[in-house]
């Protein structure tokens, strides 16, 4: 264990909750919704015994929760919040407004299935459908992933001036008690410095937001925001690299898991991943060249590192806890775009494995891998349970 570190027994949520913590935001507004609700009961409990110096808001929904973030953001001060399905789904308008703002948030959300019909079960589409609206997104694999990241996503967004996004799947990481190593404050203070904007709404120092602006300047502006996304990857990279440093943890952009000379590579994001890993070793073990890319760094895709991940694979086989309708597994067509021209193309196997929580388990992926050296690859996601 590091030295400037102390064991403890969290859930994903309490995780969370001492990332925000210990990154020292001063203005947290926040909505409960099933399953993030532990996320504001651990910070209001942090609030009231004193360990918290931050205004809590708690608006009267999840659209007026961002609609606070954002100018609180704008006049320097950190902000942090955290949501889950629907209401990710209500804030959708603000977050577009955030990233344009330029105003660098970070948010866990809880993925959680999205209604109708109404359940509560870990599925990434409610967060999969904000992809276009500009947020840095990551998702986590486990508590002590989702503390480190929650750290990690301050350092890259306030370096480009963009939002983040940290995801992580209900009940499977957000309920789930696991030993975390929680550092020191000293440590985090070393690793994260005070938000200091370059630009903020200031009495003393005139400048303005939300000004109707010519088609060129809106073009200019996407640009720079395209612009700043493009160096989230290497940034990121770097944040972990530094963080590895302190702490002794790397979980970098995308992790490679006993890719050498792996012929089928699966490839996944969040809690699924833990499960892969099992399946990985037990086909290891039975002496099969199967390995694993996680992709934790979402948004931006981090398509130089999967080229070179995924380069000689003889098979593919990605695997989606979300559907989009009429598109299928969204991680499938990214990874499938991002690999178009490759000197050697795999063959990619899109499989819509856990959608709306449905238990995958390892025996079931070893399954899956079997079956997808047998067929040709489709275009189109492939229902499997």
């Amino acid at each position: 264990m590091n030295a400037a570190s102390q064991s403890m027994l969290l859930t994903g949520n309490q995780a969370v909750a001492w990332g925000a913590r210990l990154a020292r935001p001063k203005v947290v507004p926040l909505y409960p919704i099933t399953p993030q609700t532990p996320v504001l009961e651990q910070l209001t409990a942090f609030h009231a015994e004193g360990s918290f110096d931050a205004e809590i808001i708690t608006p009267e929904s999840e659209h007026s929760v961002m609609s606070a973030c954002i100018p609180a953001s704008l006049v320097g001060m950190r902000v942090f919040t955290a949501t889950a399905s629907q209401g990710l789904l209500l804030m959708h308008e603000l977050l577009h407004y955030a990233s344009g703002a330029r105003a660098p948030i970070v948010m866990a959300n809880i993925n959680r299935t999205v209604a109708s019909p109404w359940a509560f079960w870990p599925d990434q589409t409610d967060s999969l459908a904000q992809r276009d609206t500009g947020w840095i997104q990551y998702y986590v694999e486990s508590a002590q992933e989702a503390l480190d990241t929650v750290l990690q996503a301050y350092r890259v967004a306030e370096q480009v001036l963009v939002p983040a996004m940290v995801n992580l799947d209900a009940f499977y990481v957000s309920h789930a008690l696991e030993p975390v190593l929680v550092p020191e404050q000293a440590l985090v203070d070393r690793y994260l410095p005070a938000f200091d904007p370059p630009h903020r709404l200031d009495t003393d120092r005139v400048e303005s937001w939300g000004n109707v602006v010519s088609q060129d300047m809106f073009f200019r502006h996407r640009q720079d925001l395209g612009d700043a996304m493009a160096r989230v990857p290497a940034l990121a990279a770097q944040a972990d690299l530094e963080w590895a440093q302190l702490t002794g943890r790397s979980h970098g952009v995308i992790e490679r898991y006993r890719c050498e000379g792996a012929r089928t590579v699966l490839v996944s994001m969040g809690s699924m991943c833990g499960t892969a890993r099992e399946a990985v070793d037990a086909m290891r073990a039975a002496g099969q060249a199967v390995g694993l890319v996680k992709v934790r760094l979402f948004r931006p895709l981090p398509v130089t590192g999967l080229r070179e991940a995924l380069s000689g694979v003889d098979d593919i086989v990605v695997l989606d806890r979300n559907y989009s309708p009429g598109h299928g597994g969204v991680l499938h067509q990214e990874l499938r775009a991002a690999l178009y021209g490759s000197a050697k193309p795999a063959r990619i196997h899109g499989l819509l494995a856990g959608v709306g929580g449905v238990n995958v388990s390892p025996a079931k992926i070893a399954e899956f891998v079997q079956q997808a050296r047998q067929q040709e690859a489709l275009p189109e996601s492939q229902w499997v349970k």
